[in-house]
């Protein structure tokens, strides 16, 4: 059998942000809905704690298709020539289950995540918002960055990193490959006062924003922790705001975000007000006024990876791109 393989090249050309934030919403919707399958991920942690190995399966419904994404998480790597998330996601067809491509996860991750959160910002964000704070300068950031652009008229971006070269790199690299001026911040309270939109996208385990901070009508997209232990916002923060998740169980069981102000009894279970999936199909209220603030959680979904690689398989076909490779899976009828 022909297995497509997508480079990470290749992949970021096949899966443009504003195709893939229709995609994402449509995968959200199908999740919320009930019609895709989603069991929580697995997660390895290596015994010196330097990184972690993830795998998350997930069948989606429209277009067809099922999937795994595998990645290690390194967050040791920012800063140098790899990235902090690595592996591969496989995408395989429904009727007879056969392996349609091995894509590039490090692309497909950046790429749908930002897509995810531009999703939440125009569901969430006040309508005039243009306002951008980012806090981290990572991949995340730049992504980020493109999908508020698509989500919101921007007027301003300030960005923010532990470390000032970071910042000052990241400040012309915006610039180039967004045209977007970026005003680097000395510090992530100089970047996130007055700002109406704010993405939190470091790989800090402690908190990064203050819930003092923020100003009436801000919406945050909180990114950057995934583990129970791991959380870029103070409970202030959490407790001030009207908080959405992008899976209740997901939540639950990953979001140290949510679960550290529950540990300290500041929330409750129900002050999740709802999942995107929820908002894109009517079943549940975002924003109820300009001055509420919104947050929402992201932990990544691997609905959100199967229907990425099924977006950029269609596109590949479509374009003729991708490497095919003998791989296997007929049966060998000799035997």
């Amino acid at each position: 059998m022909q297995v497509l393989i997508v480079n990470q090249s290749e992949v970021a050309r096949l899966l443009p942000m504003e195709a893939c934030m229709e995609a994402m919403g449509e995968a959200l919707r199908s999740l919320s809905r009930g019609e895709s399958m989603l069991p929580l991920r697995q997660v390895i942690m290596l015994p010196d704690k330097a990184g972690a190995f993830a795998a998350m399966p997930a069948y989606l419904a429209s277009p067809a298709a099922v999937g795994l994404k595998s990645i290690t998480v390194f967050p040791g790597n920012q800063g140098t020539e790899l990235d902090s998330h690595q592996g591969a996601v496989l995408l395989f067809e429904t009727r007879r289950g056969s392996l349609l491509a091995v894509m590039d996860a490090s692309s497909i991750t950046a790429i749908r995540t930002a897509a995810v959160s531009g999703v939440a910002t125009r569901l969430l964000a006040g309508a005039d918002a243009g306002d951008l704070a980012v806090l981290g300068t990572g991949v995340q950031a730049l992504k980020h960055v493109e999908a508020m652009s698509h989500a919101r008229r921007l007027r301003r971006v300030r960005a923010w990193s532990r470390s000032p070269e970071h910042v000052r790199a990241f400040a012309p690299r915006a610039e180039r490959s967004l045209g977007l001026r970026v005003e680097p911040a000395a510090s992530a309270r100089e970047a996130v006062e007055g700002a109406d939109i704010v993405c939190t996208v470091t790989s800090s385990r402690e908190p990064v924003l203050k819930g003092e901070w923020l100003s009436a009508g801000a919406h945050v997209n909180a990114v950057g922790a995934s583990l129970p232990s791991a959380r870029e916002l103070d409970t202030p923060a959490v407790a001030r705001a009207r908080f959405f998740v992008d899976r209740r169980e997901s939540a639950l069981s990953e979001a140290g975000d949510f679960l550290i102000p529950r540990r300290e009894g500041a929330v409750g279970d129900d002050h999740i007000r709802g999942e995107l999936g929820e908002l894109l199909i009517g079943s549940c209220r975002g924003r109820r006024s300009d001055s509420d603030i919104t947050v929402f959680k992201s932990l990544g979904l691997a609905v959100e990876d199967v229907a990425a690689a099924r977006l950029i398989y269609d596109n590949a076909l479509a374009a003729g791109a991708g490497t095919r490779v003998e791989l296997g899976g007929a049966r060998d009828v000799g035997a």
